[in-house]
Formats: structure tokens, C-alpha cells, sequence
């Protein structure tokens, strides 16, 4: 493919009803769904993909009941742990985005482990939206400018829309294609600030079922828009 995205994003939805519609408990939908996901971040990166973003779970998803909770949570620490050597060894770097707060310590510790193990990878990087929150994390940039404004760090002059990228959890360049699976079409407080000129792409798979010809269907999609970023098509 020629013109592919430099920065991919999935907004991952669709596991609970993947498994409900077969009859199975949510948790076995987030099982498929990480399984999914190792697929997919090994994929972007041999088709040279250079970021690719997830969300993996909200800030808003602390509503949910306990024991989802729970089990997500262990979830993630085995994965984080144990389940992405795959990913690890095909030289796939991933970080993290999101706040700390709220998260139990052994998940920060498996957090923790993974960077540190990966943090020599340079092929794709996996961007993992971990505890995320859109609006939160630019309340967090706006926090931080404030602080080193006060203190005379930066003059207003260096705070602009293109080094804001900096003060981001991650800095990466911005989204150029945003992906949707499990049906809705929103963008659910999903990396707001980097997704404002992305192309957005929605299907009806949820994602467990989101392989990698779906994938590339989506690649296809972008391949064929016009991306003008408020210019007008020259004739």
C-alpha cells in the first residue's frame, strides 16, 4: 500500500456483546479481544505502521461492576507479564497513556515491567490508553503549562498548538486514521487533542472479530481519501 497512516488508533469496543451474543460471559470477550490485539499490533508493524494507539480502557469504565473491574484489571497484569513476548520479540515498543490514580499496584508494577522490556524496540510502537480520559488528559497539559508558566520554565510564546504535542502523556505525532469497531460511532473522550484532523473509520465488527483483513480494509479506506487539512483541492 502506498500513503499508509503514520498513526493508527482503535477505540477497541465490542467485547462484552461479542461474548453476550454467544452466549459467554463478558470476560471471555476481553480475552479474545487481547488475543486480538497482540495480532494486531504485530501486523501494523510489518506493514510499517509506525504508531499505533489503543484504548484500553477509561476512566469512565470505573463504573462498571466490580467484578468486570476486577477481572480486566487482572487481565491486563497477565498480559502486561506474561501473554505479549509475541509482541516483545517482533520488536514492538509499548508505552502507556493515562493517569496513575485509581490504578492498584500490581498493575502499575506490570505496566512498569513491560516499558522497561520493550523500551529498546524501535519497530511499531504500541500506545497503550490505559486509565484515559480525552478531556483529562488536556486538563492535565493546561495544568502543567500553568505550573511552568508560574515559575517562568516556558514563556507564552513556546505554548502553541504544535509543541502541545510535548506535554501530552505520550508525545507522538498526530492520528491520521481513527478506528471504530463494535457498531457506535463516537469517539468516547478517545486522544481528543491528536485525533482532530484524523479520517474516521467505523465498522459493525466488533472487536475480537476485527482481524487483519479488516484492518486492511480500513488501510483501504484511507488510502482513498483526500486529505486536505482545511485547504481547498488545488485543480
Amino acid at each position: 500500500m502506498n500513503n499508509l497512516p503514520n498513526h493508527v488508533a482503535i477505540i477497541m469496543d465490542g467485547n462484552g456483546r461479542w461474548a453476550t451474543e454467544r452466549g459467554l460471559k463478558r470476560s471471555e470477550g476481553h480475552k479474545e479481544g487481547a488475543k486480538t490485539l497482540e495480532k494486531l499490533a504485530i501486523y501494523a508493524k510489518d506493514k510499517g505502521i509506525k504508531v499505533l494507539s489503543v484504548y484500553a480502557f477509561s476512566t469512565d469504565n470505573f463504573k462498571r461492576s466490580a467484578e468486570e473491574v476486577n477481572y480486566l484489571m487482572d487481565l491486563f497484569i497477565v498480559y502486561f507479564k506474561e501473554k505479549f513476548d509475541k509482541v516483545i520479540k517482533n520488536n514492538v515498543k509499548i508505552v502507556f497513556s493515562g493517569r496513575k490514580d485509581n490504578l492498584r499496584k500490581d498493575v502499575l508494577e506490570a505496566m512498569d515491567s513491560v516499558t522497561k522490556r520493550t523500551q529498546n524496540n524501535d519497530g511499531c510502537l504500541l500506545n497503550i490508553c490505559f486509565n484515559y480520559g480525552g478531556k483529562e488528559e488536556i486538563v492535565d497539559v493546561a495544568l502543567k503549562l500553568a505550573k511552568e508558566l508560574q515559575n517562568n520554565k516556558i514563556s507564552e510564546k513556546e505554548v502553541n498548538k504544535d509543541n502541545f504535542y510535548k506535554y501530552l502523556y505520550q508525545e507522538l505525532p498526530p492520528i491520521d486514521l481513527l478506528i471504530r469497531t463494535g457498531k457506535e460511532q463516537r469517539l468516547s473522550n478517545f486522544m481528543l487533542y491528536q485525533a482532530s484532523y484524523a479520517e474516521l473509520y467505523f465498522t459493525d465488527t466488533y472487536f475480537p472479530d476485527f482481524d487483519e483483513l479488516c484492518l486492511d480494509k480500513a488501510l483501504d479506506f484511507y488510502q482513498k481519501r483526500d486529505r486536505r487539512f482545511g485547504n481547498v483541492k488545488k485543480v
